[in-house]
């Protein structure tokens, strides 16, 4: 079945530096490999060039994806799960990023997906670190990758890349400042993101209420186990706060009788899922779960773990010693003392203190990173531009005459509002995550 998926389209040698495109898994040119950031950590990505219709790939931007988790493959399920340029099926993905620019995935942080590290002590411990390592990865992409480093460079991520992102965008932000690389970094966009998790988690009851999915009595017992949440988090009590959110998931997940937390819209099991979550009664299991496999789906979830070490590692010439996403629960749990501290500040840095464009996004059936709790963040903000931002109207966004959703600007700052998206917004609507394309990079 899965050898029929492997394309072997014969690429050209590109001229540029000496790079060679290579063949990969699927249609056009990559590249891929290792960056040995530090001692026992090695982060992998997973380069497409654009198939666009240029003479040059360097005539489009570079656009890096990161995926959440922390602990989610980017290679994996951003890239067949959302927009590269085949989907989980092996069918050609219409609305595929690469289409029009060069996408980078990076399986981040070290213990996701493909990246390891030899031992679990090497594992990042907080988002500093993160962002870091992605700094390194970057130096050791543009030393393989030299023709990339005028190239405008646009960071997007989804979900706990929320946190990661602004602060990785910051990072490199001060080392091409200081002339430790070379970059033409632009922009930084936030997806459905965690930027700060007590806000979304806030947020839950009373969506679910509105909708119609808990009643008083479930928005009430919802409330008040998130609300234990957000003491904790008072205390600095970070560890502790990140198992009693798990626990506002479990109650959650029993009121709601089984809601989907990526879209409240997607079908789901009901009854019999939650009586599965009382017989379980694992809340470690449940927030690894729930964070790092995007799916409640077990049987998807099997299907793109086995093209992950099946077709692909073969494709892509992986050793066999690495198997793809093993590490990703020690990755989660390293960082359970960080999960739910909050980088709002970073963001506000980032609009203080650089040029860098900055975007949030948010698809309203999102319940995980609610919209409402993404929204309340955005208010907390002490920014240069703020007042401007509070005066500003929020307008349409109309994509062949459908109102795919809503946006707001200010200075360097967009809030982009989507419709009928949950929280992968360029899975869930392309039309709208193309309009948020063409407003950073111009293409799309």
């Amino acid at each position: 079945m899965w050898a029929n998926l492997i394309y072997t389209t014969i690429l050209l040698v590109i001229c540029i530096t000496g790079t060679s495109a290579k063949t990969g898994y699927g249609p056009g040119e990559q590249d891929w490999g290792y960056v040995d950031i530090r001692t026992g950590a090695h982060m992998f990505y997973w380069l497409y060039y654009t198939t666009a219709n240029v003479t040059n790939y360097t005539e489009r931007p570079l656009a890096i994806w990161l995926q959440g988790g922390p602990g989610a493959s980017s290679t994996g399920y951003g890239n067949f799960e959302e927009l590269g340029p085949l989907d989980l099926y092996g069918n050609y993905r219409n609305h595929t990023w690469v289409k029009d620019m060069n996408v980078l995935f990076i399986d981040n942080p070290v213990g996701s997906g493909y990246s390891y590290v030899d031992n679990v002590f090497y594992l990042t411990k907080n988002n500093t670190e993160i962002a870091l390592d992605l700094v390194r990865l970057m130096k050791g992409f543009y030393k393989l990758h030299p023709e990339f480093e005028t190239v405008p460079l646009h960071i997007f991520c989804e979900s706990y890349g929320g946190k990661m992102a602004p602060e990785f965008a910051l990072e490199l932000y001060y080392a091409i400042q200081r002339g430790e690389l070379r970059s033409n970094l632009v922009s930084v966009i936030l997806g459905d993101p965690w930027t700060s998790p007590i806000d979304s988690v806030l947020a839950w009851a009373p969506l679910l209420l509105n909708m119609g999915i808990v009643d008083q009595d479930g928005y009430e017992k919802i409330s008040e186990s998130a609300n234990k949440t957000q003491e904790l988090i008072n205390q600095e009590k970070w560890t502790r706060a990140t198992i009693q959110w798990g626990t506002t998931q479990s109650i959650l997940l029993l009121e709601s009788k089984g809601v989907d937390f990526y879209n409240i819209q997607t079908p789901t099991r009901g009854d019999s899922y939650s009586r599965l979550l009382l017989r379980t009664n694992n809340i470690q299991d449940l927030m690894y779960r729930t964070m790092v496999h995007y799916d409640i789906d077990e049987d998807r979830d099997q299907i793109l773990e086995d093209l992950m070490q099946g077709p692909v590692s073969q494709a892509l010439n992986i050793s066999s010693k690495v198997k793809w996403g093993s590490q990703s629960g020690s990755t989660f749990t390293r960082l359970s003392g960080d999960f739910m501290k909050p980088v709002i500040h970073i963001v506000e840095e980032l609009l203080n203190s650089t040029d860098l464009k900055v975007g949030v996004l948010s698809g309203h059936l999102d319940l995980i990173c609610a919209t409402p709790g993404t929204v309340n963040w955005i208010e907390k903000m002490q920014w240069s531009y703020k007042s401007d931002y509070e005066a500003a109207p929020r307008v349409g966004i109309n994509v062949n005459r459908i109102l795919e959703g809503y946006e707001k600007s200010a200075g360097n700052f967009t809030m982009f509002w989507i419709n009928r998206a949950g929280h992968m917004v360029p899975a869930d609507n392309p039309a709208g995550m193309s309009y948020i394309l063409q407003k950073f990079t111009n293409f799309g």
